[in-house]
């Protein structure tokens, strides 16, 4: 019998209508994401164009603030709220003698409407989709993540309270709050990114901001094996694994796409089951019709209202959940999410930060010695080998792309020594003249022992997926 788990987009994730987007004037502002990318002009000839621009939005914001009801102009149709604007900027830079081109009144009349109902000069980055991550340490060192690289950008922050403004727009529109009393902030924004701040004096050299951008595209386990973070083979053995209740963990550093890994393979939990979510920052994006969704909450000014990730796992087993799903395991958590996971909750799932299986396992050790309770070594690993099947181990390599670099299975105790065997793994074989990491996938030759767990479902998978040193399909 062949493999149910053979066209994976057939379980993906249920059709989703597309997001309409808004087709991009031939007017507005692009932001370059590199130097290299800057129009080829002197540099002394950019800053003194990117000062004028400047300095004539800043007037001509005061003048609006002092001559315009604001709250009527934010309520209007965007469009309408442009045009007005533009009719406003137009009338007053002649007023003022300001000597710009119809190029530089289209840029200024965006950047003060993005000043008004948006966030400033980060809405073009905001609104790229080929950049993930915008990481700002003071308003005139920015950067950000794009295709897996970290590159320079201009942002045209005017100063350091400008970007302090900035930082207090996003987090007053989620109820949170930044000052010198409390200078670290996290949150999630409307838009379901995450957010971190620090500011002054915390931040030496002005605010320090991490925005992580929330993606309304979620990524399908059949896509990541079109971009090549995994073979197809590989990908039908964890989906397979996923929906036959093997307990997974999803290993890797920051940024090698924990989250999206988490959501791909998702989408293979049947749908009569009860999943709970619980996270910092919701960020998950479950199919399932029956999904209830947590999110941790800080204490308040006083110091209290704190409701932790180990509050919210032991209540969740409180819901009648078939299935916990963990955004991230970092801390005490761990010894209630192990529970659960011994206790009938299996195929339960959670993402941990960590370089390799092994150091998943030694960081699992780690986060339930936290816990204070009286538990010896030997009792500590017992508790994770019985309630883990599998851990997927994600790598960023050095070129920027995304990895399942190995696929190991927790297969018990000898000893006081907890057993893995590796499934799969990504061999690298060397590095292009521009940077780009060779390599393949292949199979150790070991076969799984949730095998039989899966024939005895219906589920069956040919030999020569797990052939030794044979490159995976």
């Amino acid at each position: 019998m062949t493999s149910r788990f053979s066209t994976l987009q057939n379980r993906d994730a249920r059709p989703q209508r597309a997001p309409e987007t808004t087709p991009v004037a031939h007017h507005a502002v692009v932001i370059p994401t590199s130097r290299k990318a800057l129009p080829a002009k002197p540099e002394a000839a950019l800053a003194k164009n990117a000062n004028k621009v400047l300095d004539a939005r800043v007037r001509i914001h005061r003048l609006l603030l002092e001559e315009i009801n604001l709250v009527a102009l934010e309520r209007l149709p965007k469009d309408e709220m442009r045009r007005q604007v533009h009719d406003f900027v137009s009338e007053k830079t002649k007023q003022e003698r300001m000597a710009i081109n119809t190029v530089e009144l289209d840029a200024l009349v965006d950047d003060i409407v993005d000043e008004m109902v948006g966030l400033g000069p980060l809405e073009p980055l905001l609104k790229d989709p080929d950049i993930n991550d915008i990481l700002i340490n003071g308003h005139m060192n920015c950067f950000v993540e794009k295709k897996g690289k970290l590159q320079p950008v201009h942002i045209p922050f005017k100063d350091e309270a400008h970007l302090l403004r900035i930082v207090n727009k996003i987090v007053a529109a989620v109820g949170r709050r930044v000052d010198e009393s409390q200078p670290m902030v996290d949150a999630r924004m409307l838009d379901g990114s995450r957010f971190n701040a620090a500011i002054r004096p915390v931040a030496v050299d002005g605010p320090l901001v991490s925005i992580r951008k929330f993606s309304k595209n979620k990524l399908g386990l059949h896509k990541l094996v079109e971009f090549g973070a995994i073979t197809q083979n590989m990908a039908e053995v964890l989906a397979a694994a996923v929906h036959a209740r093997k307990t997974t963990i999803i290993s890797g550093g920051t940024g090698t796409g924990k989250t999206t890994m988490l959501n791909a393979l998702s989408a293979f939990i049947p749908e009569d089951e009860r999943l709970i979510t619980i996270e910092d920052a919701a960020e998950l994006q479950l199919q399932q019709p029956h999904v209830a969704r947590m999110e941790t909450r800080p204490a308040n000014i006083e110091g209290h209202g704190e409701l932790k990730q180990r509050d919210l796992v032991k209540n969740a087993l409180r819901m009648r959940p078939d299935r916990v799903i963990l955004g991230e395991c970092r801390g005490e958590e761990a010894f209630d999410m192990l529970q659960a996971m011994n206790t009938g909750h299996e195929g339960s799932m959670a993402t941990i930060h960590a370089n390799t299986p092994r150091d998943a396992i030694s960081r699992l050790e780690q986060m339930l010695g936290m816990t204070g309770m009286p538990m010896t070594v030997q009792s500590i690993r017992s508790q994770i080998a019985s309630a883990l099947d599998l851990i997927v181990q994600l790598t960023r390599l050095s070129d920027g792309k995304r990895k399942v670099t190995s696929v190991a299975e927790v297969t018990g105790m000898e000893g006081d020594v907890i057993q893995m065997q590796e499934i799969f793994r990504f061999v690298r074989t060397g590095m292009e003249a521009d940077g780009k990491i060779l390599g393949h996938y292949e199979a150790t030759g070991i076969r799984p022992r949730f095998l039989e767990d899966l024939r005895a479902m219906g589920i069956e998978f040919p030999g020569r997926y797990f052939e030794p040193g044979r490159p995976q399909e």
